[in-house]
């Protein structure tokens, strides 16, 4: 029964907007986590057709359960795979399990359906295909949340840093781009999140990370480890606005709404502008499963505005949905337009503004008057005193250049019987 009690709290949170789906399913601390996450994105997929069904067959007055509760216990009953518990709670619901049966049968009669799936919304229907026997070789991800590492792409042998890493997807995804060589840095503040990433890595064959539990932004861009770090996956905490399974209702507290996206918006963009503060950086993904734009184009316009010396690089220019005005190198992706999760994706290239004006070195332009007695020294000469000797007559510079020679012994000979007989 403790499955079914944390994914009804799970379901709770949600629909408090207090946090993403599968933020909320990893801070759990669940034994079984896939089991919990598939449990919790299935009844939130069907949750339209599962309230009419606990609403036309009255199961919540008759049983006592809460309307959360009652979806995870109906959806394993008539639609999942059966009922993960016993005792007491197993045999209140097998006993309305024949009236939820034929009220389930009686809406595909209505609705001209003959599978479960079809009674779903046009936007959150999928394939019943996509569901694959796999032993980790093979990463499913929604369309949009292969766009990061896509466009990132960095190079075989490269080294690149996941700031937000955890589950992981988005890590294995690069480390295939980078054909599994270089050195992939991925980081994330939650072990326990970690550790479950760490055995997906494994069972993908990723050798090249280095995995640390730790907050991006207390990672020191100055590091002699992360020297060479020349691309940058950000996909931080956010809204989970865009995700299929955690629709955006309209919140009746829309103050309460409004603080958490400064809040989360301000989070955002501090660690973008951490990001940029990589020495050798040459590209950074910035992305969000949000469709607000304060998460999204207000994010990366101030990110501009405090690092000019980055630019954003236009990007697929097929792509059906664009950035809002005035980033549209930006992309967008929704339900309708691409038919995946509501996603942004922005992508900053370093460059200069001045070109090669700063990387010219400063002429050294040498003094007309400095003479080949000039000191060989960078250091100011000092003035001259009094008593240093200054040459001032005809006379003393006359004496001044014989003293400067240095005459033989026969020449001083000559100078003194000249002056002997100057003397007479």
């Amino acid at each position: 029964m403790a499955l079914y009690v944390k994914a009804a709290e799970i379901l709770e949170k949600a629909e408090r907007k207090q946090g993403a789906l599968k933020t909320l399913v990893y801070d759990s601390k669940f034994a079984n986590i896939k089991q919990l996450f598939a449990l919790v994105c299935e009844t939130q997929r069907f949750s339209t057709v599962l309230q009419e069904l606990i609403e036309s067959t009255k199961l919540l007055k008759q049983t006592k359960l809460k309307m959360q509760l009652a979806k995870v216990l109906v959806y394993d009953l008539v639609i999942g795979q059966g009922l993960k518990c016993g005792g007491s709670w197993k045999a209140t619901m097998m006993k309305h399990r024949s009236r939820l049966q034929a009220e389930l049968a009686r809406m595909k009669i209505k609705q001209k359906v003959s599978r479960n799936e079809d009674l779903l919304p046009a936007g959150v229907q999928q394939s019943t295909a996509d569901h694959l026997p796999r032993a980790g070789h093979i990463i499913l991800q929604d369309k949009a949340s292969c766009l990061p590492a896509y466009l990132l792409n960095p190079p075989a042998g490269s080294h690149v840093i996941d700031a937000c890493a955890a589950p992981g997807n988005k890590t294995s995804h690069l480390a295939a781009i980078m054909k599994n060589k270089g050195k992939l840095f991925a980081f994330d503040l939650d072990a326990k999140r970690l550790a479950t990433m760490s055995t997906l890595l494994l069972r993908a064959g990723v050798t090249c990370q280095q995995l640390a539990n730790q907050d991006f932004l207390k990672v020191d861009p100055d590091s002699l480890q992360y020297k060479d770090v020349e691309y940058i996956l950000l996909d931080p905490s956010c809204s989970g606005s865009g995700m299929v399974c955690l629709r955006d209702n309209i919140s009746a507290d829309q103050e309460k709404d409004q603080a958490r996206l400064a809040s989360l918006a301000s989070f955002q963009l501090r660690c973008l502008n951490h990001g940029l503060r990589f020495p050798r950086l040459k590209r950074l993904v910035y992305s969000t499963c949000s469709i607000h734009s304060q998460e999204n184009e207000e994010v990366v316009k101030a990110c501009l505005q405090q690092n000019p010396g980055f630019r954003l690089v236009p990007l697929l220019a097929q792509w059906p949905e664009r950035g809002l005005e005035p980033v549209t190198q930006c992309l967008r992706a929704s339900t309708t337009k691409t038919r995946t999760h509501g996603f942004f994706v922005a992508l900053l290239e370093k460059h200069s503004r001045t070109g090669n004006i700063n990387q010219r070195q400063p002429v050294q332009i040498r003094d007309p008057e400095v003479t080949a007695y000039s000191p060989p020294t960078c250091e100011k000469r000092p003035e001259a005193s009094e008593t240093e000797y200054k040459p001032t007559t005809a006379a003393d510079l006359v004496y001044s250049k014989k003293t400067d020679s240095t005459p033989g012994k026969k020449k001083r000979r000559k100078r003194k019987k000249k002056n002997r007989a100057a003397t007479v």
